[in-house]
């Protein structure tokens, strides 16, 4: 619920804030500055844009080749157009964008109806026949010869890039068009304001000062759920937390293969694929994620995970968690993830099924892990896409996970071309001219 409050001695008065300076709330802000002519801050817990999921990922700029386009419409919708968008954005300011492909593998003759089917779905979600193509095992020994597998499917539409670099760009960008910003300022509570002469409909309490808006989008990733439970919205949700974990590659695995390497899911129904064979956009290979249930968005070792144990027990006690956690499917998946993290042999013996020359004791150096968060309802069901909700003066973007940096560019020009549309921000009249993006994409 939100408190009242009134506007007393208060420096920061804006149209909109925007809480989260993770892709996703840097990519608003950016098409904010360029789209609007609305004051803009943008509110970060941390000392810079990017230092949790954004830059904790693949890098991987993904093609929408698995995503079922029944229940994830959407989110081929925006992988879709996020590639061209990224890649012209890239361009723009001389970052990295490798087209380098990837290839999904079946070990055994059980998976490759699942891989015609992902190829089917591939070109209802948009990709054409020369963007990806299903190979015969002897098909797959010419292009990947070190790679064990029975069929693969190959998408020439995926590349690498670093989007850590991508966040930090975007930061500047909208900065540069006039946007604000406020780190180390964490959230605490939105109040409303009940002086009349209050500037502003709204003040956002943070640790480091408060900010008076008219109007808050919500995209703080692993906290969004909990900002949106303030405000009495998504109530019947609750969020549970994963690490995805990495293993480094030595430089004697470097001309492996020529591609990043997928293996067919073998959990369909939960948002997880296994650890995949991964060639970054700077050569490195890794090993990874998997999916280690944790206790906080934040909780990349066993001190940050220990002490969020008691208070995420206490919020995760609704029936949907409780149901979830009593899927016979759910705890073999849960025990398979938690020995990959407490075993390197372990992780890499899901990877050796597709390439058996890597030896486990070759791998010395752990990755940087990256949290996921998901939205659990209360029938016990992962939330299939990300979630919009609202009220009269905020917006929460939530379940916004992977491939969300892939698609954050046309998300958040989407979102902005729609506070336009219901008047809450004021399209300019002004030209940008120093940015990728024309009219097409606005």
């Amino acid at each position: 619920m939100i408190k009242q409050r009134d506007e007393n001695n208060l420096r920061d008065n804006y149209d909109v804030l925007i809480i989260g300076g993770g892709i996703l709330g840097c990519s608003i802000a950016y098409f904010l500055s360029i789209m609007t002519n609305s004051s803009i801050m943008l509110m970060e817990k941390e000392k810079n844009v990017g230092l949790h999921t954004s830059s904790r990922n693949t890098g991987k700029v993904h093609a929408p080749f698995y995503y079922d386009p029944e229940k994830k419409p959407s989110t081929a919708a925006y992988t879709i157009r996020g590639y061209e968008m990224i890649k012209r954005y890239c361009a723009f300011h001389s970052l990295p964008f490798k087209e380098d492909g990837v290839v999904e593998v079946a070990t055994d003759d059980r998976e490759i109806d699942v891989l015609i089917k992902h190829v089917e779905w591939a070109r209802r979600n948009g990709l054409n026949n020369e963007e990806i193509k299903f190979l015969s095992k002897n098909e797959m020994l010419e292009i990947e010869p070190n790679v064990k597998c029975e069929s693969g499917l190959v998408c020439f539409r995926d590349a690498s890039t670093d989007y850590g670099l991508i966040n930090q760009k975007l930061k500047e960008d909208a900065v540069k068009f006039g946007c604000n910003t406020s780190f180390k300022n964490k959230f605490r509570e939105i109040c409303s304001n009940t002086n009349t002469g209050a500037k502003r409909r709204m003040t956002i309490i943070g640790t480091a000062k408060n900010i008076t808006s008219d109007y808050v989008i919500n995209a703080a990733g692993g906290n969004s759920l909990d900002i949106a439970h303030s405000v009495d919205l998504a109530k019947e949700f609750t969020d549970l937390h994963f690490r995805g974990e990495y293993l480094t590659a030595p430089p004697k695995y470097s001309n492996l293969t020529k591609r990043s390497i997928y293996s067919v899911p073998r959990y369909t129904d939960y948002p997880f694929l296994d650890p995949h064979w991964i060639r970054r956009a700077d050569g490195r290979c890794e090993i990874g994620p998997n999916a280690v249930p944790v206790f906080s968005p934040y909780s990349y070792n066993l001190a940050d995970n220990l002490k969020n144990v008691v208070p995420k027990i206490f919020k995760s006690s609704k029936l949907g968690v409780v149901k979830l956690f009593l899927n016979k499917e759910f705890i073999r998946l849960v025990s398979n993830e938690l020995s990959s993290s407490l075993s390197k042999t372990n992780m890499i013996n899901r990877v050796k099924r597709f390439l058996p020359s890597l030896n486990s004791s070759d791998f010395k150096q752990r990755g940087m892990s990256g949290i996921r968060s998901l939205l659990i309802d209360k029938n016990g069901n992962f939330a299939a896409e990300s979630l919009l909700v609202e009220n009269e003066s905020s917006l929460h973007i939530l379940n916004y996970n992977s491939p969300g940096a892939t698609g954050a560019l046309p998300f958040a020009a989407n979102i902005v071309r729609q506070l336009v549309q219901k008047n809450i921000v004021n399209p300019t009249s002004r030209r940008v001219v120093d940015s990728p993006f024309t009219d097409e994409y606005m």
